[in-house]
């Protein structure tokens, strides 16, 4: 897999390079700012990117807005956003188009490189991984309207879950029900939302994803 490291970080760059190419991946790129990171994107040759988002020359949210301006023009580009901050300023509109092919881990929660690696194979495979850190920070945002306005208070409560990535059973388990109660909270969240079975079926992440597009 041919794999674009954007990160300023000078250790970190070198230590997933040295990652990356320890499994068989290809870097093809290593950059360390925003113009180069948007360059690299433009003339794209690559399968996937990680991407830090708070690149110089601003320090701010560069590299995401990189990766935002890009996607606008390759729609569902493979990018990892891999950061020390939840940032939420235009997480929200990389989120909404449900092209999939995006990821979000936050540097200090990834406990192993094989979650790491799992997560990139993913999003290059054109998956979502967020983590629910950087989830339950959007959702605390989001006002109650729209399709999940209709939720019933113990609907939304499972959909929070969800959100935190909680398994069907965990649920069931912080919400004191049987697997089952579980099972049919769920379904109707889905129903409610117009999210249908699908050969890909990805409707945790597009549930969630309504509950953070909602205002």
């Amino acid at each position: 897999m041919r794999v674009v490291v954007a990160e300023d970080q000078i250790m970190l760059r070198v230590g997933l390079v040295s990652l990356l190419e320890a499994v068989g991946h290809e870097v093809v790129e290593q950059v360390g700012t925003g113009p180069e990171l948007s360059r690299v994107l433009g003339d794209w040759r690559a399968d996937v990117a990680i991407v830090d988002i708070r690149l110089p020359p601003s320090h701010t949210d560069e590299g995401l807005r990189a990766v935002l301006a890009a996607r606008r023009v390759r729609p569902a580009l493979p990018v990892l956003l891999f950061s020390q901050y939840v940032e939420q300023l235009y997480v929200r509109e990389l989120l909404a188009d449900q092209a999939g092919g995006i990821g979000y881990l936050l540097k200090d929660r990834v406990s192993h490189p094989r979650q790491f690696m799992d997560a990139l194979d993913q999003v290059a495979a054109g998956g979502t991984v967020l983590d629910p850190t950087v989830i339950s920070a959007l959702i605390n945002r989001v006002e109650r309207g729209g399709p999940v306005g209709t939720l019933t208070g113990r609907e939304r409560q499972v959909l929070d879950l969800m959100a935190q990535g909680r398994s069907n059973t965990a649920i069931g388990s912080e919400m004191h029900i049987s697997e089952s109660a579980t099972t049919k909270h769920i379904s109707n969240v889905f129903t409610k939302l117009g999210l249908h079975p699908s050969l890909d079926d990805n409707r945790r992440v597009l549930a969630v994803l309504a509950y953070l597009n909602e205002r």
